[in-house]
């Protein structure tokens, strides 16, 4: 039986898809997320120690990242997407084995270089192979899935942490993440690549960082879609971690916390699904949706009730919507031959922008309530949706608007 042109690229985009969600799911799936400052604090480290090793995760990821995305975009990306959870998974063991903190400084380093090989190289991989398909016009569609498997997973692992670490401890909990880590890894391999490496040595590679940080510097368009996506993603993704502590201000029981949490991930999770669609957004449309997003976080925060909760899971999730968008802008905007390495580029841009929020956090946290904080980092999101605004309404290019590597 011949199958028909058209069977062929939706078989194609089938397998590359229910690959992905499967790898995004399983890479999140860890069990020690809710629960890992716990560990580090049974094990005897104040709190000096337990925020050095946060910030050893942050350097670890800011060095490795965008030279881990230059590497991507010489050697096989999906070798990289599978070694980066055995990383992950070496590092977990190290911390439930022998918990120390040498052994939790070198297993955020293993985590940290893992995530850094992921970072860019997915996007790469999964952009590519759905252009090659002739289906690059589903990439929001299909990256918003991909992150509502994560979400979902995560909030899975924040569902059975409780019960697995009451039943076996902390090396129950780390032994479920290595094996998630694990199934990672072997689901890695089943992604399909047909893109050739290019050819092997340390010049190949440092011409092509050297190639990526050029077109970075004399395209317009391509700066601006790089200065884009950490203004999108870096201050909820900071925010994200003050969650449980705002909604504690609101007087609500310790008990209620966890599952007024999980409602701010479900809405998000849902808020991704909508990817595909927000993509027929225009520029403008997109600086709608994050000014709409910004005033619900503000909004929700400054309520300081329950139910404003449910307008920051909103925000959250507009927010979501587009860092995705922000995402496609720039694949469709950059060189194929080096995808991953400014897609890197724009990872370590939202990197440290994440890191000067934590640090403008701390210092308005000092003397502010969350809610207070939360309401003032909404404002920047409300300059990036004026700026993005007056730069015009067209639409986002397509795929074959760009120019393609010969």
């Amino acid at each position: 039986m011949t199958l028909s042109p058209a069977r062929v690229p939706a078989t194609g985009v089938r397998r590359l898809t229910t690959t992905l969600y499967g790898y995004a799911f399983l890479d999140d799936l860890v069990l020690l997320y809710p629960v890992y400052a716990l560990l580090f604090a049974d094990t005897g480290l104040p709190l000096w120690q337990i925020s050095s090793l946060f910030a050893l995760w942050s350097v670890t990821a800011v060095v490795l990242e965008v030279p881990s995305g230059a590497w991507a975009d010489t050697v096989s990306r999906r070798r990289l997407l599978w070694i980066g959870p055995l990383l992950t998974a070496a590092g977990f063991t190290l911390w439930v084995s022998v918990p120390s903190y040498g052994a939790f400084a070198l297993g955020f380093v293993l985590w940290g270089a893992g995530g850094a090989l992921g970072s860019g190289s997915l996007e790469a991989l999964v952009y590519d192979e759905l252009e090659r398909l002739g289906a690059a016009e589903r990439y929001a569609r299909v990256m918003g899935r991909s992150r509502a498997a994560r979400l979902l997973a995560t909030v899975v692992a924040m569902g059975l942490a409780g019960p697995v670490l009451a039943l076996g401890g902390y090396e129950a909990v780390g032994a479920a993440s290595v094996l998630a880590c694990l199934l990672a890894a072997v689901t890695a391999t089943r992604l399909p690549e047909h893109r050739a490496p290019a050819e092997k040595g340390s010049s190949r590679w440092a011409a092509t960082l050297r190639a990526g940080v050029a077109e970075a510097r004399g395209d317009r368009a391509v700066q601006g879609a790089l200065l884009l996506v950490p203004a999108v993603a870096a201050v909820w993704g900071a925010l994200d971690e003050y969650v449980s502590l705002l909604i504690r201000d609101l007087g609500v029981a310790d008990a209620t916390v966890p599952y007024l949490v999980l409602l701010v991930w479900a809405i998000v999770t849902v808020g991704s699904l909508f990817a595909g669609p927000a993509e027929r957004l225009g520029t403008r449309g997109l600086a709608a949706l994050i000014a709409g997003a910004a005033l619900a976080l503000a909004v929700g925060a400054g309520v300081r009730t329950p139910a404003g909760i449910v307008l920051v899971g909103l925000a959250f999730a507009g927010f979501q919507l587009a860092e995705v968008l922000a995402d496609v802008r720039l694949q469709h905007r950059i060189d194929d031959a080096r995808r991953a390495t400014l897609t890197s580029v724009a990872s370590l841009g939202t990197e440290l922008v994440t890191v000067a929020v934590f640090a403008v956090y701390s210092l308005l946290g000092a003397s502010l309530a969350h809610s207070t904080v939360f309401v003032i980092l909404a404002v920047p999101y409300l300059v990036t949706a004026l700026v993005l605004g007056r730069g015009g309404g067209a639409r986002n290019e397509s795929p074959g608007d760009r120019p393609r590597t010969q």
